[in-house]
């Protein structure tokens, strides 16, 4: 039987055209990384995100496997890369804004993001200080190409 809190997420299911900009680590200022996302379900009470970043010396992918707790009524995303990174998000999603969000004793972090119907606008951002100041990290902006 399907989840039907995971239903609500049915809109970002889709083929997705994704940038990343704007991120201080690249050289030069400016630099844009083009990346294909994928987002599809995974049996009836998982959805999985799929993001393969290419174009010269910047080919990598992270995954992103978002489930609930249905006991806590709580969505839980769990994250990894391909530097072996794995880690744990608290995420909301009300239909228009979409939050993972992580406070663990090493950095906390969050990805923020307006979600239209074919376009999602994000940021990832990070806090050094337990959330008292945060530093954006860089943008991601996925256009929908199949969905």
């Amino acid at each position: 039987m399907r989840n039907a809190e995971l239903a609500k997420l049915d809109g970002l299911i889709g083929e997705w055209k994704t940038t990343l900009s704007d991120a201080w680590f690249l050289e030069p200022p400016g630099t844009e990384v083009p990346a294909a996302t994928t987002i599809e379900r995974l049996g009836e009470s998982f959805l999985v995100v799929r993001i393969e970043f290419g174009g010269g010396a910047h080919n990598s992918g992270m995954n992103l496997v978002i489930g609930r707790s249905d006991a806590n009524d709580i969505y839980v995303a769990l994250y990894e890369d391909e530097r072996g990174v794995c880690r744990q998000y608290a995420m909301t999603f009300d239909g228009a804004r979409w939050i993972l969000n992580r406070e663990d004793p090493d950095m906390y972090q969050r990805f923020i993001a307006d979600v239209e119907k074919d376009r999602i606008l994000g940021r990832w951002e990070a806090s050094e200080d337990q959330g008292k100041t945060w530093r954006k990290d860089y943008d991601l902006t996925f256009e929908r190409s199949r969905g």
